[in-house]
């Protein structure tokens, strides 16, 4: 039963090209969700969604960006996920793997929290 319900799997995430993944990051003051609209196992995705709240003022934004990776050996290959970024006219949103919003305007950061991945 198991192996067919993985086989069952397998072909459904073959036939929804785009199968969009959320994930929700929890900081003290924000509530982001990024949604990755690339296949599983894409690296490199560039084609993510931010839709990020203000707790205190219930104010929300929404940005498309991409995933940010680090290179292999070879300074060719994608290795492993950095995070995301998302541009907004001067402002640069960096959403970490480890759980770090930061938010630059003009290369100074003006939001840097930690949060808790949900």
């Amino acid at each position: 039963m198991k192996k067919a319900f993985g086989s069952i799997l397998t072909l459904v995430l073959t036939l929804l090209p785009g199968l969009a993944i959320a994930e929700t990051l929890d900081t003290p003051n924000f509530k982001v969700e990024i949604t990755t609209q690339c296949q599983e196992g894409v690296v490199g995705c560039d084609k993510v969604i931010y839709q990020g709240t203000n707790k205190r003022t219930g104010k929300s934004l929404k940005l498309s960006g991409k995933q940010i990776m680090s290179l292999c050996a070879d300074g060719v290959t994608p290795c492993h996920s950095l995070g995301y970024e998302f541009r907004n006219g001067r402002y640069v949103y960096i959403v970490s793997e480890d759980g770090r919003l930061s938010v630059s305007e003009d290369k100074k950061v003006i939001v840097n929290e930690l949060g808790t991945w949900k």
